[in-house]
């Protein structure tokens, strides 16, 4: 009987220091599953030595292939592409800093066999972090609970396994701003979460710095939610509403009791209130305008520079 195939996707960025390390403890794991396996390593634009590790591991190992991106492309580009890449009927995404540890692939692919479609992995606590970003954490997840129907679970990582028909589901999906996050949940199908404890990376510093984990929540929202527009849409409304009801006052005060209409103070206040709320709500607009500017132009996600497979060069030539 023919073994089955299961694809691992390694979104790498600046990672020589650790991935000697990794590649041997995942090898250490993959050669004690009953299945085939290939390792899809996808650089996301590395300044460092990260593509020249990985091309001297695929002379020796032909099931080691690499995408190698022409620039920086972000790890949901990174994601996207190995994803498109992988042939495996079984797909695991993960980390190479080992903070995902591999020796969790093997009860990964027991869940998957007793039928569920997809395996993700959920930390327990945060370890490592900041207080800042702790509760930037959970009031994103808080949020994002109030104004999407997209179920988010807090904790679930990037770290997961997933059945072909699920990442052909998450491949159909070809918007430009993506956020996986929100997008392997959207797709649905039967999930099992696997607790697991936040380690330190094995080597290197983390990509992530607050205000790019900012942007990454903002991109979230805005993708899994027209919220904001409603509630900019409520805060005129009131604001009108107000407006109107101070009008009338100032009309009664004025006609019927002789009362002196507030001057210069008052009326610039006022101004600079509701110049205040309209910048706001235009910057809203603006945001989604943006996305939609993304979109219409149909840029490719990533653009490859070299696809090296089974130690052959090749053309990465995929649609994406």
């Amino acid at each position: 009987m023919e073994k089955k195939l299961l694809s691992v996707v390694v979104p790498c960025y600046n990672e020589e220091k650790v991935l000697d390390l990794f590649y041997y403890e995942l090898e250490k794991v993959l050669d004690k599953i009953e299945y085939e396996y290939e390792i899809i390593f996808v650089d996301d634009g590395s300044k460092d030595g990260t593509a020249e590790i990985i091309k001297k591991k695929n002379t020796l190992d032909k099931r080691i292939s690499l995408v190698s991106f022409s620039r920086n492309f972000g790890k949901e580009a990174g994601i996207y592409a190995g994803l498109t890449y992988s042939k495996g009927d079984i797909v695991v995404v993960m980390d190479s800093d080992l903070q995902h540890q591999p020796e969790v692939i093997v009860d990964m692919i027991k869940y998957i066999e007793e039928g569920y479609d997809t395996v993700t992995t959920k930390r327990v606590d945060r370890k490592g972090e900041n207080v800042i970003k702790k509760v930037f954490s959970n009031l994103f997840y808080r949020i994002m609970q109030k104004i999407t129907d997209t179920e988010l679970v807090q904790g679930a990582q990037d770290f997961r396994m997933m059945k072909r028909n699920v990442v052909d589901a998450i491949l159909s999906l070809k918007e430009y701003n993506r956020f996986s996050k929100g997008i392997f949940s959207w797709v649905g199908f039967k999930v099992k979460y696997i607790e697991v404890k936040t380690i330190e990376r094995a080597a290197g510093e983390t990509k992530w710095s607050f205000s790019s984990l900012l942007k990454y929540a903002i991109e979230g929202i805005l993708a899994f939610s027209t919220v904001p527009l409603r509630i900019s849409t409520m805060v005129g409304i009131l604001i009108s509403i107000f407006s109107f009801g101070l009008l009338v006052q100032i009309i009664v005060k004025a006609l019927f009791l002789g009362t002196d209409v507030p001057g210069y103070p008052s009326i610039m206040t006022a101004i600079l209130f509701i110049g205040g709320i309209q910048l706001i709500v235009i910057g809203i607009l603006s945001e989604y305008v943006a996305k939609i500017y993304y979109e219409i132009k149909a840029r490719p996600k990533f653009i490859v520079r070299d696809y090296i497979a089974s130690g052959q060069n090749g053309d990465g030539n995929i649609e994406n």
